[in-house]
């Protein structure tokens, strides 16, 4: 842990058995425009303290991996141009060579764990993307989910990517999803990806429940909680359809491959949309993070 700084709040909060929820910060570096993307940030935190939960907001500042990051800090990551988006694999370079870093779904995961928190609430995994049976073009977030014993509350994986391919390669990690008070796996921006999950649970109390199992069972993975947008602040699912579909054919056209490919479409999609995808963006995280505290707190006592 000597690598790792964790809060004076988030630690006391560790060890005296309270409810902490670990957040990541890419969505304040790398999802939303300046200055919607600092607001949210610090909405979630204190509505997270408003409910008697701690906020483990995590990130790498400059250099040091932290684990409860400050609203300086928080606030310095947000306004910080050219930041590093950090994922597991980049997190010794950013610490050696002392960077500013978002962490990924993957990096938060790892610290949290490491930290001794159960609970993270995010917007979007990562997946499986399309074509990647050629171009082996897979989320990091899987691999390490597989090994990190921890529950991460979704909207499901961004649509741009092979949700079916995803979902088979949660089966082949021994990653089990379940839906809150759905079998019907979401789609990010829109509450119903077309597919379809095994189980499905209800309340707080039953997430815990199996948080508690897999934990007596000393198993390593994680849990996966797909928690739906609510319908009324979808992208309307026809619309999101077409919206792709014109994503990739201009993708194809200007010749945008691998890594570009994602950030490509994102921006794309917000465009088409006129900005409303960022609001569906900001709907997914609100209620992510609204029902992170209530498993946490469920989990506490």
């Amino acid at each position: 842990m000597t690598t790792i700084r964790v809060s004076d709040e988030v630690a006391d909060a560790i060890r005296d058995g309270r409810p902490v929820l670990a957040l990541e910060s890419t969505i304040f570096t790398h999802g939303l425009p300046r200055p919607r993307n600092l607001e949210v940030a610090l909405e979630a935190e204190a509505s997270l303290r408003a409910q008697g939960i701690v906020p483990a907001t995590i990130g790498v500042f400059r250099g040091v991996p932290t684990v409860g990051l400050s609203t300086p800090e928080v606030s310095e990551l947000a306004y910080t141009d050219g930041i590093d988006k950090v994922s597991l694999r980049d997190l010794p370079v950013a610490i050696a060579l002392g960077l500013h870093g978002g962490t990924t779904v993957a990096a938060t995961a790892f610290l949290a764990h490491r930290a001794g928190i159960r609970v993270f609430s995010t917007g979007g995994l990562g997946g499986v993307h399309h074509g990647a049976a050629e171009s082996f073009d897979e989320s990091a977030d899987m691999t390490v989910l597989a090994a990190t014993p921890i529950l991460v509350i979704s909207a499901g994986v961004k649509s741009i990517l092979d949700v079916a391919a995803t979902l088979e390669r949660f089966e082949t990690l021994n990653i089990p999803v379940l839906g809150y008070g759905t079998t019907r796996y979401p789609g990010f921006y829109v509450s119903d990806s077309g597919h379809s999950i095994g189980y499905s649970v209800d309340t707080p109390q039953q997430v815990a429940a199996v948080i508690q199992a897999r934990d007596a069972l000393a198993l390593p993975q994680a849990i996966l909680l797909a928690n739906p947008v609510a319908e009324d602040k979808q992208l309307p699912p026809e619309e999101l359809d077409a919206i792709l579909d014109r994503a990739w054919t201009q993708a194809a056209a200007e010749g945008i491959t691998g890594n570009a490919t994602t950030p490509f479409l994102l921006d794309f999609i917000q465009r088409d949309t006129g900005g409303r995808s960022l609001d569906v963006n900001v709907e997914v995280y609100r209620g992510n993070v609204a029902l992170g505290g209530q498993v946490a707190a469920a989990l506490a006592s």
